[in-house]
């Protein structure tokens, strides 16, 4: 009887016609460094209010939009932290909102404006359904994070602007108003919430008035 044995493979040789380069970083796309993609990465409270009403000239929900922008301005929200309020964040009786924040950052009570809340009861009465969630997309569900951004970066072409905009500059711009109005660094540290401040420093460095009167 005999028996089949294979024949050995160990002189095959496996060709990979486009091999894997040694170095992963050959695979990553290289970022551009946000100073060679705009000139600051702030707006000016004019530019803000721009922005805003960009917004609120297209698209299918401009109440919604042109509400996101104005509390991520006046609230230093990220991304993450907008999407991720509730109804029951507001306090309608004091007109407050809590403000949890991420990155392990300090929560807090803000106040909200008047054009602010009457805002907030308008996008409230438009809901369409109950959900918990303050900013919906048409599907029912909460904005996603990458929605936010589309949102913020189609206003910036629509209102001109000749640099990229992005929703964290809105969280910036909110830190650079605060000290040109010259507030104090403990207390923007705090509504940011920030739990180091040297993240807060920036934002005073560049306060504009800051060296005014040295020479006089």
């Amino acid at each position: 009887m005999s028996i089949y044995k294979p024949k050995s493979r160990a002189h095959l040789k496996l060709v990979v016609n486009n091999p894997i380069p040694e170095s992963k970083q050959e695979w990553k796309l290289r970022r551009p460094k946000n100073e060679d993609v705009r000139s600051r990465e702030y707006l000016r409270p004019d530019e803000v209010e721009r922005l805003i009403e960009a917004a609120k000239s297209v698209g299918r929900y401009p109440g919604r939009d042109g509400l996101l922008m104005l509390m991520m301005y006046r609230h230093g929200l990220r991304v993450s932290e907008a999407i991720a309020l509730r109804w029951s964040d507001v306090d309608w009786d004091t007109a407050h909102i809590y403000i949890k924040r991420l990155k392990r950052g300090n929560p807090s009570n803000q106040q909200i404006d008047g054009k602010e809340l009457r805002l907030l009861r308008s996008l409230k009465r438009e809901a369409k359904d109950k959900s918990p969630w303050m900013f919906m997309s048409e599907r029912g569900s909460p904005l996603t994070d990458d929605a936010v951004r589309k949102i913020i970066s189609r206003a910036g072409e629509i209102a001109g602007f000749d640099f990229p905009i992005h929703p964290h500059m809105l969280r910036h711009s909110c830190g650079y108003y605060l000290a040109s109005r010259g507030y104090d660094t403990r207390l923007i540290q705090d509504y940011l919430g920030h739990k180091n401040i040297q993240h807060t420093v920036k934002y005073t460095q560049l306060a504009p008035g800051r060296f005014d009167g040295l020479w006089d």
